[in-house]
């Protein structure tokens, strides 16, 4: 019954306190530092410097990137590699770092490591991260962009008229936005790209 009192807490303390203090301190030490050490790993593979550290996204999709305005614009506010394919919220991130191992499979193997070979997949690839923006509803870029905040008078004519109309009939930024930070495959509409298939997602 007392033990019942303690609760969970107290009984992983009790239990501690039962191996000995000095093995309980190093326990908690050794989770401090296999802890920090994983979050600091997850952190560094969640810059845009690691991300064009493989040659394929470098010299591909990045140079494309460069010249939009999520890279440069008037304010000086710019979305990262991260900012659009990696989710913020913990759980998300962690899935899709897993996922995301089997780009690194893919570099290893060649299997998009020069221009034509590239160029030949691109559509491919571009359909499964649009796929993938899709069944959840756009998740990255809410990050930065938010329906609830938008001024419908300080856009332009186009979007003020288009975004009432797209919230009201259920659609979500890639269904409009898939050209708005890399080129439109020009093969696209030829590509029913199977949603299970082990590709890579562009970066």
């Amino acid at each position: 019954m007392a033990e019942e009192r303690m609760g969970l807490i107290g009984r992983l303390w009790a239990m501690l306190l039962r191996v000995g203090p000095w093995t309980a301190i190093g326990l908690f030490v050794g989770g401090i530092v296999v802890w920090g050490g994983f979050n600091w790993t997850l952190e560094l593979t969640n810059t845009e410097t690691f991300c064009i550290s493989c040659h394929e996204m470098k010299e591909n999709v990045f140079k494309e990137y460069r010249l939009t305005s999520h890279y440069q614009n008037r304010t000086g506010v710019r979305a990262t590699c991260p900012d659009c394919h990696v989710p913020k919220e913990w759980i998300f991130k962690v899935a899709r770092k897993i996922q995301a191992t089997n780009e690194l499979w893919h570099h290893f193997l060649g299997t998009i490591d020069t221009r034509e070979k590239f160029q030949a997949k691109r559509a491919e690839l571009a359909q499964h991260e649009w796929d993938r923006m899709k069944a959840n509803d756009s998740r990255e870029c809410r990050n930065c962009h938010a329906f609830e905040y938008m001024d419908y008078g300080k856009q332009e004519r186009r979007a003020n008229t288009a975004h009432p109309k797209g919230f009201d009939d259920a659609k979500t930024c890639i269904d409009c936005h898939k050209g708005i930070a890399h080129r439109r495959p020009p093969t696209e509409q030829n590509i029913g790209a199977p949603k299970k298939a082990a590709l890579l997602n562009p970066r």
